[in-house]
């Protein structure tokens, strides 16, 4: 005798993807974070780092500037931060809540990063996804600006006006194995804002397609405030 086929109800295929992505989506969201955060944005999975050099005056000439920052001292360069990136895009706040930096590691910074807001903000935007303690990754981002020499054009009373192209060049002079695929200049109101230069994880200069990209145009005279 033979058995009656269980009777099942079939699904058109799109329904059938759409109930299998929120399948996929209620087990993610029901993971501890911890497990969560083993993708994409996990601490320590990276390709490269860009430290960002601000030009002080320009950012204390804005509408957020820092007191901290920009009363009573003056400042050039100043380490804006040091990213961790992908090739395309880049990891933030990879650890919530971040861990605890201590006093100490932020008054040792104030020569490179004259603000504590912008220490905190920055170890918790991008130190978290270093994998690294806040110590180590401030004395990382002294070692890699250490690795960078600031041209002598920027140490004048009163720095000339120079265009994107030009600061790139005189980075590469005054630092040799820089390339101008490695570095970006960043610009706000026809003024010199910021210099970004790539890095391995060795603290290495390395090229980096999207970030350089994102430079301002190369022939674009910028003014650069006196400090």
């Amino acid at each position: 005798m033979r058995r009656a086929r269980p009777v099942g109800l079939a699904l058109p295929a799109p329904m059938l993807r759409a109930a299998f992505i929120l399948a996929a989506f209620l087990l993610w969201s029901g993971l501890p974070a911890q497990a969560q955060q083993q993708g994409r944005d996990a601490p320590g999975r990276f390709d490269f780092f860009v430290l960002a050099l601000s030009w002080s005056p320009t950012y204390c000439a804005g509408p957020k500037a820092s007191p901290q920052q920009c009363r009573g001292r003056s400042h050039r360069f100043v380490v804006h931060g040091l990213w961790p990136q992908y090739v395309r895009g880049y990891p933030d706040f990879c650890q919530s809540p971040a861990p605890y930096v201590p006093d100490a590691v932020v008054s040792g910074m104030d020569d490179l990063m004259p603000s504590k807001g912008l220490i905190l903000h920055e170890w918790r935007k991008h130190g978290t996804c270093t994998d690294l303690s806040p110590k180590s990754y401030f004395d990382l981002v002294r070692a890699a600006r250490g690795k960078v020499a600031i041209p002598p054009a920027f140490a004048a009373d009163s720095p000339p006006t120079l265009t994107g192209e030009a600061i790139e060049a005189a980075f590469m002079s005054a630092n040799p194995g820089l390339k101008d695929d490695m570095i970006a200049v960043d610009c706000n109101d026809g003024r010199l804002s910021e210099v970004r230069i790539c890095m391995n994880r060795d603290l290495g200069f390395i090229a980096c397609p999207e970030v350089n990209r994102r430079s301002c145009s190369p022939r674009r005279p910028l003014a650069i405030p006196a400090p």
